[in-house]
C-alpha cells in the first residue's frame, strides 16, 4: 500500500468515526487532499508533517459539518442511524477498519456527544492523539480537552461489552425465530424494554418513530415477518459485528444491527435509506 493510500485510508476512519456517515467521509477526504493540493509547492514543501497537516484539516472538516449535522437532522424524515458499512468495500483506501469503534451502538452513543466531545475524544482515545495536538484541532486548551474526553467516555464506558460469539448466537436464534414466526422464542429474545429504530430518510417506508417495549416490537416483528416472503436474509457483518441484511432481488434494502445485554436483545438498528446502502450492493467477501 502507497504512502498516500495509507494515508487516504486512515483519513476515511477518522472521518466515518467522526460523522457516522461513509459518504461525508469521503467528501471530507476528497476536500482534504483538494486543500492539500491547491497549496503551491513551496507551501506543501514548508510543512514537517504531511500526515499531520491532513488530519488536522480532515478533523476541522469533520468539526464543522458536526456542527451543521444537528440543524439538517432537524429536517430529517425520521429517525437518523448511524450509515452501516460491510465488512470490505473493493476499494482498499475506502476500508473501515472494523473494530468497537464502529460497532453501531458505539457510534449511536457518539451521536449523542456534543461536537467538540466527540472529537475530542476519537482524537485521543481511539487515534492517540495528544491533548495539545487534539487543542490545536478544535480550538480548546488542553486541559478543556481532557475535560471534553473525559466526559464522553464516561458515555461509552456505560455500554455494557458482549463477545462477538455471544451476540452472533442471539442474532442468530432471532432471525430463526422471526422467520418461524416463534412467539414464545422471540419473547425468550427481547429484553423487556427492547427499542426498534429504523431510517428510511422518507425513501423507504419505515417507522417514524422509535417502537419500544416488548409487546410493541412482538407486534412490529411480527407484522413483518408476514412482509417477509420475498425477501432473503443472511447473518452477515454490521460494523464489526452480528446482524442482518434483507436482500430483494439481489439488492439490499435493509440492513440491521444489534445492541445485546445478558443474552437478550436491547436495541435493534433498522436502516432503510438506500442512500445508506449503496456500500452493499456488492456481496462482501469472505
Amino acid at each position: 500500500m502507497t504512502a498516500e493510500l495509507s494515508e487516504r485510508r486512515h483519513l476515511i476512519n477518522l472521518s466515518y468515526r467522526l460523522l457516522g456517515s461513509l459518504a461525508d467521509a469521503e467528501d471530507v477526504v476528497q476536500e482534504t487532499y483538494a486543500r492539500w493540493y491547491g497549496l503551491t509547492r513551496e507551501q506543501r514543501q514548508v510543512i514537517a508533517s504531511p500526515g499531520a497537516w491532513l488530519t488536522t484539516v480532515a478533523s476541522r472538516i469533520c468539526l464543522d459539518l458536526l456542527g451543521s449535522a444537528r440543524v439538517r437532522r432537524e429536517r430529517y424524515v425520521g429517525e437518523w442511524i448511524p450509515e452501516p458499512v460491510p465488512e470490505q468495500t473493493d476499494d482498499p483506501a475506502d476500508r473501515v477498519t472494523l473494530d468497537e469503534s464502529v460497532s453501531m451502538a458505539f457510534l449511536v452513543v457518539l451521536e449523542s456527544m456534543t461536537p467538540a466531545e466527540r472529537v475530542a475524544f476519537i482524537l485521543h482515545d481511539v487515534f492517540c492523539h495528544s491533548f495539545a495536538e487534539v487543542a490545536d484541532i478544535v480550538g480548546r486548551s488542553p486541559a478543556a480537552c481532557r475535560q471534553l474526553a473525559s466526559s464522553a467516555r464516561r458515555r461509552v464506558l456505560a455500554v455494557p461489552t458482549v463477545s462477538t460469539a455471544q451476540r452472533a448466537d442471539v442474532v442468530r436464534a432471532f432471525k430463526q425465530a422471526w422467520e418461524a414466526k416463534d412467539i414464545e422464542a422471540l419473547v425468550g429474545l427481547l429484553d423487556p424494554g427492547v427499542t426498534v429504530i429504523a431510517d428510511g430518510g422518507g425513501l423507504a417506508n419505515a417507522v417514524l418513530r422509535p417502537v419500544e417495549g416488548v409487546d410493541q416490537v412482538l407486534r412490529y416483528a411480527v407484522e413483518l415477518a408476514g412482509k417477509l416472503t420475498d425477501l432473503t436474509i443472511l447473518e452477515q457483518t454490521v460494523n464489526g459485528q452480528p446482524g442482518l441484511v434483507m436482500r430483494q432481488d439481489g439488492v439490499t434494502v435493509t440492513v440491521m444491527a444489534f445492541d445485546v445485554a445478558d443474552g437478550r436483545i436491547t436495541n435493534i438498528w433498522a436502516v432503510r435509506n438506500p442512500e445508506k446502502l449503496r456500500s452493499w450492493t456488492v456481496e462482501p467477501r469472505n
